[in-house]
């Protein structure tokens, strides 16, 4: 099945991140150490739990691969979304832990400013992790995969944070040292939102949350389909990456059951060539008062 093929393709962008931020953790804590750089470390920190969130995602792209058996007949698609889940609590407990170093920092203040080395690494980094971006995004949209979305969007979120560090050791050279403490703890902020996002995506997702504007497109492709005398009820979630529908339409009670079948899979077919819907399952009943 495509879907199959879409999460091994989707492993492709997860061991580049895993790669970009393996180089850049070592590169920015050395860095941010022998140059006096506490944003930098923490950015450097940041991309260390990035490592194992990738990894996470990575780990939840290759169980969703396995195929449906007795104790998962719907298949393990929702590995991945687990996978998001574990990787935004990693995530928020460094945010936590930079933030703290921070507040560390302000009640006993530094006063040696980074040396401009360290404002080099971090703007090189940003250039690195947002080339990193662009590839994940456009394989996550191409592949329709949440997991790599949402590690794309903190290869984004890490890109901006790398600038704001430059920006902070920046201002460090005029000899306004705690400005590089203040980047730190936004950076622990930063840190702590991206995960916040990508924990409220994944637990919608696994509550069976779905977009009522995506459900209102699909009752008016359906409502438009010829032989369907009026939509009863319909239901969605994701299942990983993969959406599944549950429909209720109505049809005229003279028809046969070939008929009927056929509306069936015409609203199949409209579904999943228009939304790119995994499963579909209509369910038909009969129009009361019909002759």
């Amino acid at each position: 099945m495509e879907v199959y093929q879409n999460l091994k393709k989707g492993e492709r962008g997860a061991w580049i991140s895993i790669a970009a931020y393996i180089l850049l953790t070592v590169v920015k804590i050395a860095v941010g150490y022998f140059f006096h750089s506490e944003a930098l470390m923490a950015d450097g920190l940041n991309n260390g739990t990035d490592v194992i969130a990738s990894i996470a995602v990575l780990v939840g792209l290759k169980i969703s691969q396995r195929p449906p058996d007795q104790d998962h007949h719907y298949g393990h698609f929702r590995a991945e979304t687990i996978a998001s889940l574990i990787a935004s609590l990693i995530m928020v407990m460094v945010g936590f832990e930079v933030l703290t170093e921070g507040a560390k920092s302000i009640i006993n203040p530094k006063t040696e400013s980074p040396d401009l080395i360290a404002a080099w690494t971090a703007i090189g980094s940003a250039i690195v992790m947002f080339s990193v971006y662009l590839f994940n995004v456009r394989l996550a949209k191409k592949i329709n995969s949440q997991a790599l979305m949402a590690a794309a969007m903190d290869n984004r979120s890490d890109a901006y944070v790398s600038v704001g560090t430059f920006l902070g050791i920046l201002a460090a050279q005029f000899h306004i040292a705690w400005m590089d403490t203040v980047v730190a703890m936004i950076i622990g902020v930063l840190i702590c939102k991206t995960a916040w996002d990508i924990f409220k995506e994944a637990v919608h997702s696994l509550t069976d949350g779905f977009s009522e504007k995506e459900l209102d497109k699909y009752k008016e492709t359906i409502n438009n389909i010829p032989g369907v005398q009026s939509l009863e009820d319909i239901k969605a979630r994701y299942v990983g990456s993969t959406v599944y529908v549950d429909v209720v339409i109505k049809v005229h009670s003279n028809l046969n059951v070939v008929e009927s079948h056929a509306i069936c899979d015409e609203v199949e077919r409209r579904l999943t060539e228009e939304f790119n819907i995994t499963n579909v399952h209509v369910h038909i009943e009969p129009l009361k008062g019909d002759s």
